[in-house]
């Protein structure tokens, strides 16, 4: 279906046909005709579906002359950038249709500038839920002659903590107006919102355009624990995407991230909800204009980030939701072209969350082995061998450098290697030294080993079961990354990769377990290696009288018998 097929206003048909919009989408399709009739609406759809013009064509719209007085529309958006981006669509589609005044209010910018605009006049305003509170409590924003209320990412902006500011400001506009309601997921949270403040709404819901994302190659890497970093600077070095994305699930995690990248020579910033406003319409105007290669955010502050030419995304931490995991992953591959997605897990936990989202997507989530650093070296030589072979407008003063360089004792082959030699050493001497841990799985050959040492035995009353569930616990690593366990008297040995030596000793101290304080060291041989003596309770079998200590076997059995007759009796 297409616009002008809808009964639209020739100023929104002719501000649309400029924006190069054609043909609806399906969340476009169903949405724009049931606002226009002023039906309650519950939409259930993706980032990428074209959401903002279903709801953003709609509210332009339904402004009329008697709304230049007052604010008619209300759009409540989870972050500042899924504010910006709004307002900013809303302006393109109200380009002809001068009645229409939008104002964007959220955290981070100048509260008096955005009282101005509002004193100035405005029919639409977008706004985050906090400052529009503001706002309202400073009478700046006045909601009395409101019509529509639209909520955009509601799941999102309940799992940020708007749910008391959104049923705030829902009980004090009008109750008679239009209430519409669009969210990726729908939780009971949601539902219990719907049930409140709609009336009849009318239910869309649009299957995931991305659930395929058949254009985006992705792979995972199984990485030791407390690895993931040295692991995404050799894939970064590796691959050496034009622009990417880093995923991480909590700001702190972003700004030590970036960090580490930084000091690693990456051009690289990260974008999260406690940065100024300033600081991150900084951010992102590098990224667009690719003075910065990598960005590094968390999944609330890359809502409404909108750039175009994202050659790969990495996921450092796994999402906290399979949907999230869609939005991620669509970042690249857009608008036809193709995209690699990169995910890193730690240990058995990690693997099967991620057989999960790959279940969820219906998506092929292949593994693949980390790039050592002889193979990076290889591939840097390979680029720069193409690099130099493309180059074809050779000048004439390149060939009198060459000349200079000849009567110093300098020919074109010394020339050639030292400069090959600095841009690959600026290029490599950075990557870390990075062994890789291979689990103890059967059939896996050439895993290198080691025993640590734990300080606990079967004096004790130790299982091996025990120890290995402390160690998973304690290093977060998969229980088929640990080999053979071997329990002795007064301590145990465990077959672990040498690669992760040094971390499993450091996760483990200190470490409890079966409610003993125990130590964890590298084994020496040192301890004496004595198997525990038998327990004085347990009596010793006589394989000649086949019988426990002076007790025959026929009497233990016979013992047994009644109970089990009885047993058989009460079962029949």
């Amino acid at each position: 279906m297409h616009f002008n097929e809808l009964n639209l206003s020739k100023e929104l048909i002719q501000a649309v046909d400029e924006l190069g919009f054609t043909e609806m989408t399906e969340i476009q399709q169903q949405s724009i005709p049931t606002l226009l009739e002023g039906n309650d609406v519950i939409g259930r759809s993706n980032t990428g579906t074209g959401k903002t013009a279903a709801f953003g064509i709609p509210a332009v719209e339904s402004i009329t002359e008697n709304d230049r007085n007052h604010v008619s529309v209300l759009i409540l958006c989870p972050t500042r950038e899924l504010a910006m981006q709004a307002h900013e669509e809303i302006r393109k589609f109200a380009k002809y249709k001068k009645i229409v005044k939008a104002v964007s209010v959220y955290g981070g910018a100048s509260m008096e500038k955005q009282i101005h605009e509002l004193k100035r006049g405005a029919n639409i305003v977008i706004g985050t839920p906090g400052r529009v509170m503001d706002h309202m409590r400073r009478k700046t924003l006045k909601l009395n002659n409101l019509r529509c209320v639209i909520l955009d990412e509601a799941d999102e902006m309940l799992n940020m903590g708007f749910r008391e500011d959104i049923e705030s400001i829902l009980s004090e506009v009008p109750e008679e107006r239009q209430t519409v309601l669009f969210s990726a997921t729908m939780p009971p949270a949601i539902l219990a919102i719907t049930e409140k403040y709609q009336k009849n709404p009318v239910h869309i819901k649009i299957k995931s355009a991305q659930k395929t994302v058949e254009l985006i190659e992705q792979y995972y890497f199984e990485v030791a624990m407390g690895r993931k970093t040295d692991a995404l600077k050799l894939l970064l070095s590796a691959y050496s995407p034009s622009s990417s994305m880093v995923f991480c699930n909590t700001k702190k995690m972003v700004d030590d991230l970036t960090e580490e990248l930084v000091k690693s020579g990456f051009r690289v910033s990260g974008i999260h909800g406690d940065m100024k406003q300033s600081q991150r319409t900084q951010v992102m105007n590098g990224f667009k204009n690719k003075s910065t290669e990598i960005l590094v955010a968390t999944d609330v502050a890359a809502r409404g980030i909108d750039v175009t030419g994202v050659d790969a995304v990495f996921n450092y931490d796994l999402p906290q939701d399979n949907e999230y995991y869609i939005h991620r992953i669509g970042r690249t591959g857009r608008a036809g072209r193709t995209g690699t997605a990169y995910t890193l897990i730690s240990g058995r936990k990690q693997f099967y969350e991620l057989r999960e989202i790959e279940k969820y997507t219906k998506a092929n989530i292949q593994e693949k082995s980390l790039p050592t650093k002889s193979e990076i070296v290889e591939m840097k030589k390979d680029n720069i061998v193409s690099e130099i072979s493309k180059i074809d407008n050779v000048s004439y003063e390149a060939y009198s450098i060459l000349e200079k360089l000849a009567e110093m004792g300098i020919d074109y082959r010394e020339t050639a290697v030292r400069m090959i030699a600095e841009k690959l050493g600026a290029e490599i001497d950075s990557l870390p030294e990075f062994e890789q841990s291979r689990p103890l799985r059967k059939g896996r050959k050439g895993t290198k080993t080691v025993k640590v040492d734990i300080n606990i035995g079967r004096n004790k009353r130790i299982a091996p079961n025990f120890i290995l569930g402390a160690l998973v616990d304690a290093t977060g690593m998969s229980g088929r990354d640990f080999g053979k366990i071997d329990i002795f008297d007064t301590h145990t040995t465990v077959e672990v990769p040498e690669a992760e030596t040094e971390y499993i000793i450091d996760s483990t101290n200190p470490m409890k377990i079966n409610g003993n304080q125990v130590e964890v060291k590298l084994y020496t041989g040192a301890v004496k290696e004595v198997r525990g003596k038998r327990p004085e309770n347990k009596p010793k079998f006589d394989r000649k009288k086949r019988a426990y200590g002076n007790r025959k076997k026929a009497d233990i059995y016979n013992d047994y018998i009644p109970d089990r007759k009885k047993r058989i009796k009460n079962k029949h």
